[in-house]
């Protein structure tokens, strides 16, 4: 009977999330995560062909993580009325701190972004993989778009701008600074995002 693996797939990831988290992309090399779980070297590539697999890997699986949530927000009332529409947006732009808070060094991670994760390198797969889930918050996004009632050239970029770039700026802040997001921050993103979503500024 063969001896089940003493390491898991999501263990190798957890760990490569750590070590993005604590020292940047560059840290995460096959022998400082297998290192990180005290596991042989030669248990990792078990799991992951090459270094660039392990990265791919380690970023889909951490967005996936933030876009189901983030999808569960944008879904719920996609064709209500304007006002229920707004407490949707207010509330994707809270779920973007909140998500960040519950889980640093994930969002620590997004923060850099593919290109940092070699990128240009991943498989067809992967790349596939990466391009539905941003699609799906692209689809969502206009859907929500739509439902505010935005329809000037820049609403697309005014409805990204308030929900995903500012409270990721306010996000950064603080973890990069290695700082604990404030009580308020949840407040600040709805804010902000309420401000550059109001029709009274169209």
């Amino acid at each position: 009977m063969a001896r089940p693996a003493r390491f898991t797939a999501d263990q190798f990831l957890d760990a490569a999330v750590r070590k993005a988290a604590a020292a940047g992309p560059a840290a995460v090399t096959m022998s400082a995560v297998a290192a990180e779980l005290g596991a042989p070297n030669g248990s990792i590539y078990h799991r992951f062909a090459t270094r660039t697999d392990l990265l791919a890997e380690m970023w889909l699986r951490t967005v996936e993580t933030f876009q189901e949530g983030y999808l569960t927000v944008l879904g719920t009332p996609a064709s209500g009325p304007t006002h229920d529409a707004a407490q949707v947006a207010r509330a994707a732009a809270r779920q973007v701190v909140a998500w960040s808070r519950a889980h640093p060094e994930q969002a620590t991670v997004l923060l850099y972004g593919a290109d940092d994760f070699d990128r240009a390198h991943w498989s067809e797969p992967h790349l596939r993989r990466a391009e539905a889930g941003d699609q799906r918050v692209r689809t969502a996004l206009a859907a929500l778009t739509d439902a505010l009632e935005l329809h000037a050239p820049e609403a697309a970029d005014r409805v990204t701008l308030a929900l995903i770039d500012l409270p990721l700026a306010l996000v950064r802040r603080h973890l990069r600074a290695g700082t604990t997001l404030p009580p308020h921050a949840e407040d600040l993103a709805e804010g902000g995002a309420a401000a550059l979503l109001s029709r009274k500024g169209l």
